[in-house]
């Protein structure tokens, strides 16, 4: 992720880690993205945030999973020429991308991030768990 200098805005939400937290993920950035006059990346990044946030859920926490009250956090960053999305969980399991046969209905979530984003990776956490991060370049248009 770009350093904290040049950081012109920042929101977070904590997600409950079930199936509809993808849901309230893309909801929080289209309300974020919009609030920052950044509509034009809503689609994208909702599309990006939706598939990191379903994978933290499906693959991260997994019997026996931390009682957490949010064990997902989402972070949205804006600098300069690009908004960044970090999906936090407590897994420290890496993601890991994988082909999928044309038959499968999943498997593509990671190839779909690297697709649409600038750049994606991950980062360790210092105790426990990972977070997931993916860059999207800021319209020409943007201040």
């Amino acid at each position: 992720m770009p350093d904290d200098e040049g950081l012109g805005a920042f929101a977070a939400c904590g997600l409950g880690g079930c199936p509809r937290s993808a849901g309230q993920a893309r909801g929080f950035v289209r309300t974020t993205l919009i609030s920052w006059s950044l509509p034009s990346l809503v689609p994208d990044m909702t599309l990006v945030v939706s598939e990191l946030v379903t994978n933290a859920v499906r693959h991260a926490l997994v019997p026996p999973a931390p009682p957490l009250e949010h064990p997902v956090w989402l972070g949205l960053f804006r600098y300069p020429g690009v908004v960044v999305c970090a999906v936090s969980d407590p897994s420290s399991t890496p993601p890991c991308p994988r082909d999928a046969g044309d038959a499968e209905q999943s498997g593509r979530g990671l190839a779909l991030v690297g697709a649409l984003s600038q750049s994606w990776s991950w980062e360790q956490a210092p105790l426990q768990g990972k977070t997931v991060w993916a860059t999207l370049a800021l319209p020409a248009d943007a201040v």
